[in-house]
């Protein structure tokens, strides 16, 4: 069966962004796999702010060509908003109610395993309906003492199982966890 996976950035102190929604301390090192990752998934799940911002990002003309033969990769997946404000688009299908029997029928289908990836909204809903099977956490060194935390009004604990761990030359280091 297809897994839903959480894999992002965060800060040592826990945050996906900054106060003002900065990114700029998130690292990619060429060692971090991220293009096998790709390769390992076909669906992606987003809230509708982070696929307003992120889910339709084209580089500009003069980024690198592995930039956008990123981009590229990440634009083929299938993709999923969930949103309440609910505004149809024809690169990806929007969800609006009965979430948990939705993601369980895309879930069931064949294919690839399913990327969620945010927001920190998104990432609750999902956690408090137990959605998620794995959890991939780029944990870099940086402490930013405000920001958007990757996990905010969970409702109940969570037990994780420490499946791998891995650091990298930048001091990222990833913790990945079963469900």
């Amino acid at each position: 069966m297809r897994k839903i996976i959480l894999d992002l950035a965060v800060t040592l102190d826990g945050f996906i962004e900054g106060a003002n929604g900065e990114i700029d301390w998130c690292i990619m090192d060429d060692d971090m796999g991220f293009e096998n990752f790709l390769d390992d998934i076909d669906t992606i799940f987003y809230g509708r702010i982070s696929y307003e911002l992120w889910g339709q990002f084209q580089p500009a003309d003069d980024a690198s060509m592995a930039q956008k033969k990123l981009m590229k990769k990440i634009h083929s997946k299938d993709k999923y908003v969930f949103s309440k404000t609910q505004k149809e688009d024809d690169k990806a299908t929007y969800i609006s109610s009965v979430i948990a029997e939705k993601v369980n029928e895309i879930k069931n289908k064949p294919g690839k395993n399913i990327w969620l990836y945010g927001g920190s909204k998104l990432i609750t809903t999902f956690i408090d309906e137990e959605l998620i099977d794995e959890y991939r956490l780029f944990v870099h060194p940086i402490i930013l003492g405000k920001g958007k935390p990757v996990f905010g009004n969970i409702k109940t604990r969570v037990g994780l199982t420490l499946n791998y761990m891995k650091t990298f030359k930048s001091g990222v280091v990833l913790l990945c966890y079963d469900a």
